[in-house]
């Protein structure tokens, strides 16, 4: 049986950030789940190359809640540009399934 589930996954400049983010997506039940994790990134923004300390965010969702998630984080976020990404999950096992399926449906 094909699912919806999705793990979005976005960079944060602070666990403050983080935290507040995952409390605030959680609390609305766009997410059932996030893991955060220290990352150290490199990228390229307005013309330089620059180095930071980022907190990754890992969230169970759905598919449907993308646009209510970027609206979210939008709010939250201290960033002028973040990246929200979804990555589509083939399979779930049946109980991580049924677990999603009751908090964020109800």
């Amino acid at each position: 049986m094909e699912n919806s589930f999705v793990e979005l996954v976005l960079t944060c400049g602070s666990w403050q950030e983080a935290q507040r983010i995952a409390d605030a997506l959680l609390e609305q039940r766009l997410v059932a789940c996030v893991e955060m994790m220290d990352i150290a990134s490199k990228f390229h923004w307005q013309d330089h190359l620059e180095e930071s300390k980022e907190i990754k965010l890992i969230m169970k969702s759905i598919a449907d809640n993308f646009k209510k998630v970027e609206t979210e984080v939008a709010k939250l976020h201290s960033y002028d540009t973040f990246v929200l990404q979804s990555i589509p999950l083939q399979q779930t096992s049946a109980e991580a399934t049924k677990w999603m399926e009751e908090i964020i449906h109800g």
